[in-house]
């Protein structure tokens, strides 16, 4: 398996760090968890198209682990890629329509590009056929528990929280060739993530909060900073933990030096600080 991170910031916009968005790479597939701002981009720095996904998991539905959907979406149709198979708690068809279907915020583009004498020309000279439909990703419905056998690979969730009740809120974990990686979501350390990171080759964990870092405590139960969160992986067997979700106030050499102190401090395998275009071998 192969790891490329994509996107490792926040909502914030900042020209270092897109949003979130992990590309991972088994046997033929290419499965993208969360999709947020400038995470297009960096998937055509990183030397692959949209067209190259062939799966989309997502964790929930905050702006910065989506906000580039539709952008994915519309760009993988417009290559000429099979519809992408997309997964996540609902309301991901609602979601989809409200892009892509026939009254979606997309529909004067599609339909200038399907119906037009023009656009229709263009497309058939691209190697296209007529009529063109329009782009249609399959979705699927998750919730916590959901699991997936692909092609050589073992995926399962489980319950992130983080933004209940309004959104429902998941971390995976995928195996593959013997291999475990695990992707936590947005999330505080609760029992099911634990039990999700158990004996994990590679947890990559959000962290939104600097270590010691003071936050209201509506947010500090649902926000551990580097030093929890490197507990909690140590006692259930990690072997290599990236931290990601950085805010632009903790991008600096002195966060940076003591959220590295404290995962030296309490996690015994590798670990780090995940940045935009990074690439693992897991």
């Amino acid at each position: 398996m192969k790891l490329t991170v994509l996107g490792s910031g926040s909502p914030e916009a900042y020209s270092r760090r897109a949003s979130s968005g992990y590309l991972l790479e088994a046997g033929n597939d290419r499965i993208l968890f969360d999709c947020g701002g400038g995470v297009v981009d960096n998937l055509l720095r990183s030397g692959r198209l949209p067209k190259d996904i062939t799966h989309l998991f997502f964790t929930h539905y905050h702006s910065d682990h989506m906000m580039d959907y539709a952008r994915l979406v519309h760009a993988a149709w417009d290559e000429g890629a099979a519809p992408l198979k997309v997964f996540g708690p609902k309301p991901l068809k609602d979601i989809t329509e409200g892009y892509f279907g026939r009254n979606g915020v997309l529909n004067n583009d599609l339909r200038a590009r399907t119906e037009l004498p023009q656009s229709q020309q263009v497309w058939v000279a691209r190697g296209g056929t007529l009529p063109r439909p329009w782009p249609a990703p399959q979705i699927t419905e998750i919730e916590p528990g959901f699991t997936f056998e692909g092609d050589g690979w073992h995926l399962e969730t489980a319950q992130a929280t983080h933004a209940q009740p309004i959104l429902e809120c998941l971390g995976y974990s995928f195996e593959a060739e013997g291999k475990k990686f695990v992707y936590s979501g947005d999330t505080g350390i609760n029992p099911d993530i634990t039990d999700l990171s158990r004996d994990a080759d590679f947890l990559l964990h959000w962290c939104y909060r600097g270590s010691g870092e003071k936050l209201h405590p509506a947010l500090m139960a649902f926000s551990p900073d580097p030093g929890e969160v490197a507990r909690m992986a140590e006692s259930v067997g990690v072997k290599r933990l990236y931290l990601s979700h950085f805010r632009i106030h903790m991008d600096n050499e002195a966060s940076h030096s003591s959220a590295l102190t404290d995962l030296s401090e309490h996690f015994s395998g590798e670990s780090g600080i995940a940045e935009d275009l990074d690439v693992y071998e897991i």
